[in-house]
């Protein structure tokens, strides 16, 4: 057993979707969450920087002794996942490979939508895994970016009538292409999840931080890694920003339904560093 803590990286504050989930799913771990707002978002960097971004939350996280790092943004497990994986001492799990296991198995007609940032759709990052894992399956990938999301969901417009419209106007290329399951590509996403589900009501949703916990969960399981039971689960988190916005108790409230304390401030230099 390890009691070591999980690090947990986002280009913001939408990775504390993923962090909910591995919070319920091994409530006895403690997790290390850096959320690098000041440098939000990802989606519109090139790659180039996004990998250098990435290399350093992954550093900050190492030096607070993880035994294993998840990198939560969708851009980043798409453009720098094999650089901090070459670069890290622990095990490093994006959020890509897991949920695109689940909609392989999910999907029935070989039709599956990718919603994203404009940066993931455009990397092709999920296009190319399900290549990779459907065993010899004709799979067609329908890529759509959905820019107005983020902004939305933060703004906790999650049935907001505009929503709703900009929802439908989104999925109708996914529809008209009839596909039968939908990656919620973001991690702002499953905030919308119920205003996306009425806009493709025959879709079945993968939310990529379920799938990515499950299978950090089996990763520690099969090392022997996980933290020892206790009879009272009490899950400690240690919350760090690079930039604190006002919203953020309510905002993070919104993606991990319990109250947040103050985040810890950590200085780009530091992470430059």
């Amino acid at each position: 057993m390890n009691t070591q803590p999980i690090g947990v990286f986002d280009s913001g504050v939408g990775g504390l979707s993923v962090l909910r989930h591995l919070v319920h799913f091994m409530p006895q771990e403690e997790y290390v969450y850096l959320g690098d707002t000041a440098r939000v978002p990802y989606g519109n960097k090139s790659p180039e920087t996004v990998v250098q971004y990435s290399l350093q939350c992954a550093r900050f996280l190492e030096l607070h002794n993880v035994k294993h790092i998840i990198i939560a943004c969708n851009t980043a497990s798409a453009v720098a996942l094999r650089e901090v994986r070459s670069a890290s001492s622990v095990p490093v799990t994006g959020v890509i490979e897991p949920s695109v296991q689940a909609a392989i198995a999910q999907t029935r007609n070989g039709r599956i939508g990718v919603l994203g940032t404009r940066a993931t759709v455009g990397s092709n990052a999920y296009t190319k895994h399900i290549e990779q894992h459907a065993d010899g399956r004709r799979i067609e990938v329908i890529g759509q970016p959905c820019p107005l999301f983020v902004p939305l969901a933060e703004e906790g417009w999650v049935a907001h009538p505009a929503t709703r419209a900009i929802a439908e106007e989104y999925m109708k290329p996914l529809v008209m292409a009839d596909a039968d399951t939908v990656i919620l590509g973001c991690t702002h996403y499953p905030l919308l999840r119920a205003t996306i589900q009425d806009a493709i009501p025959t879709a079945t949703l993968i939310d990529p931080g379920e799938h990515t916990a499950l299978t950090v969960q089996e990763t520690l399981r099969s090392t022997d890694a996980l933290a020892p039971l206790r009879e009272i689960p009490s899950t400690r988190i240690t919350y760090y920003v690079t930039d604190i916005p006002a919203t953020f108790p309510q905002v993070a409230k919104q993606f991990l339904g319990f109250d947040v304390p103050q985040p810890r401030l950590v200085s780009i230099e530091q992470l430059a560093g």
